[in-house]
Parts: C-alpha cells; sequence; structure tokens
C-alpha cells in the first residue's frame, strides 16, 4: 500500500506538468496570432510585391524599402579585394626633333597596347618647336613604357605617382549594389501598386535611387579608366642653338644701344623735374642773400660819412 500511494503521487505530479505546457502552448499560439492580425493589413501590398517587410518603412499603404544592404550586396562588397592603383608620370625630354619624337612615342605605345589621348606641338620666337604628348598605356605595361620613353631623348625631370584608391573604390561598389536593392524593390513595389498616391510616391524613390546610383556608375567608369590605363605626360623641347635663340645679330646689338641711350635721357629728364622746384627755391635764397649782403656795406658807408 506503500508503494502504490507513492505511485500514484507520481501520476499526478506528472498531469500537472504536462496540463501547464498545453496552457502555455496555447496562450503562446493566441498571441502570435493576434499580433499577424494586426500586421497583416500593412502587409498586403508588400507582400503582393515579394518584398520582405522588415527593410520597408510605410508610407500610406506603399511600402518604401529603406537603404539598408543585403547578404548579397555585401558579399560583391568583399569580393573587390584586388589593390586599385592609379599610376602617372611625368617626363621632360631634350630631343633634336620634336615632330619626330612625337611619331616614335606615338608607335611605343601603340605597341605597348595604348594610345596617344592628345598631342600639342607649337614653335617659339626663334623658330625651335617644344610640344606635349599624352599617352595611355595598360597599367601592366608602365614600367616598360615609362623606360622606352626615356630612351627617345635626354631625359630633363621625370616624377612617378601611385594613387590608391582602393578604400573609395570598395565603398563605391557597396554603395552601387544597396542601390540596385532598392530599385528591384521599388520596381516591385510599383507594378502592384494600385493608387496614385502611391504610385508618385514609389515613382519619386526610383528617380532618387536612379540618381544616385547614375553618379555612382560615372565615377566606377572613370576610376577603372584611370586605373587600367595609366598616363604618361611627355613634355619635348629642342635644344638650345649656339649663340641664343637667332645666333649674334649687329643690328639687334645697336638697337638695344640706341634704346640704352634713350632711356638715359629719360631718366635724366625725370630726374631734373624732379628736383626742379628745389633748384628754385634754392635760387630764390641765394639771390636774397646776395641781395642783402651787397646792400650792407652801402648803409655803413653812409653812417661813416655822417659821422663828424
Amino acid at each position: 500500500m506503500k508503494y502504490l500511494g507513492v505511485a500514484l503521487l507520481a501520476v499526478l505530479c506528472i498531469g500537472a506538468v504536462v496540463a501547464a505546457g498545453c496552457m502555455g502552448f496555447s496562450a503562446q499560439s493566441s498571441t502570435q496570432t493576434g499580433a499577424a492580425s494586426d500586421t497583416a493589413p500593412r502587409q498586403d501590398l508588400s507582400e503582393k510585391a515579394g518584398v520582405y517587410t522588415s527593410e520597408a518603412s510605410w508610407s500610406g499603404n506603399a511600402a518604401v524599402p529603406m537603404a539598408v544592404p543585403t547578404a548579397s550586396g555585401a558579399g560583391t562588397a568583399s569580393t573587390v579585394t584586388d589593390t586599385k592603383i592609379i599610376r602617372t608620370a611625368s617626363l621632360t625630354l631634350e630631343v633634336p626633333d620634336v615632330t619626330g619624337a612625337a611619331e616614335t612615342l606615338k608607335g611605343l605605345v601603340t605597341a605597348k597596347g595604348g594610345y596617344v589621348s592628345s598631342t600639342s606641338i607649337q614653335k617659339t620666337s626663334g623658330n625651335r618647336l617644344y610640344g606635349t604628348v599624352v599617352l595611355r598605356v595598360p597599367a601592366s605595361a608602365f614600367d616598360d613604357t615609362l623606360a622606352g620613353v626615356k630612351g627617345i631623348g635626354t631625359v630633363r625631370s621625370v616624377s612617378a605617382e601611385s594613387d590608391d584608391v582602393t578604400e573609395e573604390y570598395v565603398d563605391l561598389v557597396a554603395q552601387k549594389t544597396s542601390y540596385l536593392n532598392q530599385l528591384a524593390q521599388y520596381n516591385a513595389i510599383m507594378k502592384k501598386a494600385d493608387k496614385v498616391d502611391d504610385v508618385i510616391t514609389v515613382q519619386q524613390q526610383i528617380d532618387r535611387v536612379q540618381t544616385q546610383l547614375d553618379r555612382l556608375e560615372g565615377r566606377l567608369k572613370y576610376l577603372n579608366s584611370r586605373i587600367d590605363l595609366s598616363t604618361i605626360s611627355v613634355n619635348l623641347q629642342e635644344p638650345e642653338p649656339v649663340g641664343g635663340e637667332t645666333g649674334h645679330n649687329f643690328v639687334s646689338t645697336i638697337n638695344e644701344g640706341i634704346a640704352g641711350f634713350l632711356g638715359m635721357i629719360d631718366a635724366l629728364i625725370i630726374i631734373l623735374f624732379t628736383v626742379l622746384p628745389l633748384i628754385i627755391i634754392g635760387g630764390a635764397a641765394y639771390g636774397v642773400y646776395r641781395w642783402k649782403k651787397g646792400k650792407k656795406p652801402a648803409a655803413v658807408l653812409a653812417e661813416t660819412k655822417e659821422t663828424p
């Protein structure tokens, strides 16, 4: 009897625990059902469009996706691991023939898979040619091309730079992915929108995102162009002839002498008119002094004669 009472007590305890668990599960299920019913009206358009509402805010009845990168966006940004370097160089070369050197540079850069971006050749007053040739060459052939450019003339100056834009590039790719995700969501919502206000609101958001996306793509295209093709600017100049630009010229020497003489005359005239007031004042003072000095002996003589 003693053991039978213990067994009955154990069965009653197990039954109480099972009953309590069932009641809790039932209450939790009813709570979840109530919450789902509260949010169902707001999720209607979003569910129709196939857009997850955890990343959407509401404007009226239309879901507006937030600028939150998805897992696919993060993965795309993380794949940009290569270092992005923009390489540039500038040289000044002295060559016997500027025109011929420009043609040589064109052949050199073409052989390396690049091209001549611009060419400018001018003439000095002494008929010496000088100019600038800008080369765009693949980044992998930058060093070889630079060495070839140095070999076509006498190097007067050279400078090279490497600009690391990896951080900016990765950031732009991440932003682009985020905007693409937003644009896809807005387009999906637009297909299901049935109210004029919703259509206008979503269209405004699409235009805003598209504008930002176009700017990002433009910047990425520019960076890709500068990264893939390095820039080498070559300044070409011919050596100065012996005796100067035009050599010795007696006529020029005579003209310079005449110009110097006339310049000296001009300087003397300027000095004369500058000190002329002082000369006039000094002359007047000296005249008064002489006048008083000449009058004083006559007065003394008159006084002497009057004295008995």
